[in-house]
C-alpha cells in the first residue's frame, strides 16, 4: 500500500486533511452535521471525496486504502442474514426457545436468544425480528416489557463481541489483525457468555426481583407460524457457511461463497433480498477506509499516536477505557478505523486487537446511541413502549463497567 509522508504534502493540503479529518469526525459524533441532513454516510462519502479532491489521496491510490476483504464479508454476512429473515429463521429460531415458557423464565431466554444467535450473525436483524416478538409475548402475558426490551439491545451488543461476524467493528479487526474464526471465538466467547450472565443479573435485579409472575398459560407463549420447508436450503447454507469459518476458511471467501449459493434460487424475490443490505452502511465503511487513509498521509495518525505514548495507552486497561470512550463519542466502527494504526504498536499486537473489539463493542451499552441495535430497539418498540434515555442508561452503565472488567481481566489472564 503506497502512503505519502506528510512532507511531500503542502502545508495547504495538510490543513485540508485536518479541516476534512475533524469535520468527518465531528458528523460521527453528532451523527448529523448542525444545520444540515448530513448523516454519517454521507459525512463518509463528503469526506473521502474532499480527501481525494485535495490530492491528499491520490485518485490512482484510491482501492488501495479499501479493504476489499472487509467490504466482501460485511455485504455477503448481509445476504444470507437477509436471507434468513426473509424466510423466517429469526422467527422460528425465538419461537422454539420461547415456546411453553414460564413467565419466570422468560427475561433469561430472551437475553441469551439474542446473545447466542448475534454471535454468530450480524446483530441488527435479531433485534428487528425480537422486539414485535417480545412485544406480542408480553402483552398476552400482562408483562412490562421495559426489561425484555433492553435484553434484546443489550444481549444482541453483549453476544456479538464472540466472533469476527457478530458485529461491522469485529469484521473490520478479523481483517485487519489476520486473527482466525476460531482464536477470536476462543478468547472473546467466555467473555460474552459471562456477559449474558451478568446482562441477566443486572435486568432482573432493577426490574424482576420484587414481582410475582403468574402460572404458565396452558396454551403456551404465541410464536409466529413458519414453513419449515423454506428454511432447508439456507439451513445447509448457513451451517456450511460456519463449518468452514471454523475449519480456517478466510471468513469473506466463505461468506461469499455462502452468499452466492443462496442467490441460486426460485423462490426467493432478488430483489427483497437487495432490500435487506444496509448499503449505507456499506458506503459508510468505504469512505471511512479513505477518510482515515489521508489522515494517514497527512501525519495526523501518526499525530495520535504520539498523543496515545503520552497518555500511555499502551497499558491494556488503559487502552479499554479509552476505546470506550471513544466508541460512545464518535461510534465504535469510526473508533476502531482510527485506532486499528495503535494495535500493532503494543508489545503484543494479538491481545491489543482483541481489547479493541471487545471495548468497542461492549461500550455500546453505555447509552441509547451506542450502538444501532440499540437504536433498532428503541425505535421499534414505538408506540407500544417508550425506552427515555434515562431508562437505558441506568441498566447500561453497571452492564458496560461489569462487562468491560470481566473482558480485561480475561484477556489479561489469556491473552
Amino acid at each position: 500500500m503506497a502512503h505519502f509522508l506528510p512532507e511531500t504534502l503542502s502545508e495547504a493540503r495538510v490543513i485540508a486533511a485536518y479541516v476534512t479529518f475533524v469535520g468527518s469526525y465531528l458528523v460521527f459524533a453528532l451523527g448529523k452535521f448542525p444545520g444540515l441532513k448530513i448523516d454519517r454516510p454521507g459525512a463518509a462519502i463528503i469526506g473521502a471525496v474532499g480527501m481525494v479532491a485535495f490530492r491528499i489521496v491520490q485518485p490512482a491510490d484510491t482501492l488501495r486504502f479499501i479493504d476489499f476483504p472487509t467490504i466482501v464479508l460485511l455485504f455477503a454476512m448481509m445476504l444470507i442474514v437477509g436471507t434468513l429473515h426473509l424466510v423466517g429463521f429469526f422467527d422460528w429460531n425465538a419461537g422454539m426457545v420461547l415456546r411453553r415458557l414460564n413467565p419466570s423464565h422468560l427475561l433469561p431466554a430472551v437475553v441469551f436468544t439474542s446473545g447466542v444467535v448475534s454471535a454468530f450473525f450480524v446483530n441488527d436483524i435479531m433485534c428487528l425480528v425480537m422486539v414485535p416478538i417480545v412485544l406480542s409475548i408480553t402483552r398476552k402475558l400482562r408483562l412490562k416489557p421495559m426489561p425484555y426490551l433492553l435484553a434484546v439491545a443489550t444481549g444482541s451488543n453483549i453476544g456479538s463481541v464472540a466472533s469476527i461476524t457478530g458485529n461491522p467493528q469485529n469484521m473490520l479487526i478479523g481483517s485487519f489483525s489476520g486473527i482466525g474464526y476460531r482464536d477470536f471465538l476462543l478468547h472473546l466467547g467466555p467473555v460474552a457468555l459471562v456477559g449474558l450472565f451478568l446482562d441477566w443479573m443486572v435486568l432482573y435485579w432493577f426490574y424482576l426481583r420484587k414481582e410475582r409472575h403468574e402460572p404458565k398459560l396452558q396454551d403456551g407463549i404465541p410464536v409466529p407460524l413458519i414453513e419449515l420447508s423454506r428454511l432447508t436450503k439456507p439451513a445447509v447454507v448457513v451451517t456450511g457457511v460456519v463449518i468452514a469459518f471454523f475449519a480456517g476458511v478466510p471468513p469473506a471467501m466463505a461468506a461469499a461463497l455462502g452468499a452466492a449459493a443462496l442467490l441460486i434460487t426460485r423462490t426467493l424475490e432478488p430483489r427483497k433480498l437487495y432490500d435487506e443490505v444496509d448499503w449505507g452502511l456499506l458506503v459508510f465503511f468505504v469512505g471511512l477506509f479513505l477518510i482515515v487513509g489521508g489522515a494517514e498521509n497527512a501525519g495526523i495518525v501518526r499525530g495520535f499516536l504520539h498523543v496515545a505514548e503520552y497518555w500511555n495507552l499502551h497499558q491494556m486497561g488503559v487502552f479499554t477505557v479509552a476505546v470506550a470512550l471513544l466508541s460512545n463519542i464518535v461510534s465504535n466502527v469510526p473508533a476502531v478505523m482510527l485506532l486499528k494504526s495503535m494495535a500493532p504498536t503494543f508489545s503484543n499486537p494479538h491481545t491489543a486487537w482483541l481489547v479493541l473489539a471487545m471495548a468497542s463493542t461492549l461500550a455500546g451499552n453505555l447509552t441509547i446511541t451506542g450502538s444501532v441495535a440499540n437504536i433498532i430497539v428503541v425505535e421499534s418498540a414505538k408506540p407500544d413502549t417508550k425506552i427515555s434515555f434515562w431508562d437505558y442508561f441506568r441498566v447500561g452503565l453497571p452492564i458496560t463497567i461489569m462487562t468491560l472488567a470481566v473482558g480485561w481481566v480475561w484477556l489479561a489472564w489469556f491473552p
